[in-house]
């Protein structure tokens, strides 16, 4: 039957955050355990049938030279890769900042990924911050007076290691929403930042970009890291779904595999991470189709 076979499957990892460091007992993170659990990862990924693995950003905790033996591991997948940065890949030497992008082989900080018959929005929530640009960057001015607003209004998300998104970018997310509805395709949103439900990790001006994207019919879900909590909501029939921080725990591994169905996404969870079965409500149902 059609509705058993997967459309899209993708494996998923989020907050890998390695470093050589030692671990962080308060936040119980381990941050050389990372490379072990990355393998892990990587193993059960090139078992499978994957049309790409998503790595939600924060591939490092600090320090560019924790970059390589990351991406080194990445590289033995045998699926096609798509890497977004979190705020930590920016904590690096400043005349790095400007490599972040090129280095996890992004075409731009934010673009769409066209895949069968689908399309991946992979956004930016670092671009209005207090990491990613460089100093004195009209954009890390903008962070910092966004930053201010929202501490006077006393928001729990009113953190500097959270970020924002321009105009700019808000307006090119609803443009490529506004395409993919006229094609009839649907869209899987992909960011480091949680928009929904509202926490102390949420993006800046995560309540406007959730209504751009729930008011859209195309879109079904949306995907990130950042919280290594992790977290799954609903509204308005697109799924929000947090993928818990890998660098959590000295033992627990955490990373997916997404299958896309007609009806229906299935989640099967590795370790900390939750397996889940979220149905599709019938407008968003992927339409059948016979190649």
């Amino acid at each position: 039957m059609t509705t058993d076979t997967p459309r899209l499957k993708l494996g998923i990892i989020a907050d890998p955050q390695y470093a050589d460091l030692d671990p962080n007992t308060r936040l119980n993170r381990h941050f050389r355990h990372s490379l072990a659990k990355l393998r892990e990862a990587v193993t059960r990924f090139n078992t499978q049938d994957l049309d790409a693995v998503v790595v939600l950003g924060d591939l490092i905790d600090r320090d560019w030279e924790s970059l390589a033996p990351v991406l080194e591991i990445l590289d033995t997948l045998d699926a096609p890769r798509i890497l977004l940065p979190g705020n930590h890949d920016f904590l690096v030497e400043p005349d790095r900042l400007a490599d972040v992008h090129a280095a996890l082989g992004m075409p731009a900080p934010y673009h769409e990924v066209r895949l069968k018959g689908l399309r991946l929005l992979v956004t930016d929530g670092n671009e209005i911050s207090l990491f990613a640009p460089p100093v004195g960057d009209r954009k890390r001015l903008e962070a910092e007076q966004r930053l201010a607003a929202m501490k006077a209004r006393d928001m729990a998300n009113a953190n500097t290691w959270n970020a924002g998104i321009s105009d700019l970018q808000a307006g090119w997310i609803a443009e490529r929403l506004a395409a993919a509805e006229q094609a009839g395709e649907k869209v899987i949103l992909l960011g480091h930042y949680p928009i929904y439900p509202p926490t102390d990790h949420v993006l800046w001006g995560a309540e406007d970009l959730t209504d751009m994207v729930t008011a859209s019919p195309a879109a079904i879900a949306y995907l990130c890291g950042h919280d290594h909590r992790g977290n799954c909501a609903e509204r308005d029939d697109v799924h929000f779904i947090n993928f818990c921080g890998m660098v959590d725990t000295e033992q627990d591994n955490a990373f997916a595999i997404l299958s896309l169905f007609d009806d229906r996404i299935e989640i099967e969870g590795h370790g900390r991470e939750p397996s889940r079965r979220l149905p599709l409500a019938p407008a968003k149902a992927l339409k059948n189709h016979h190649s």
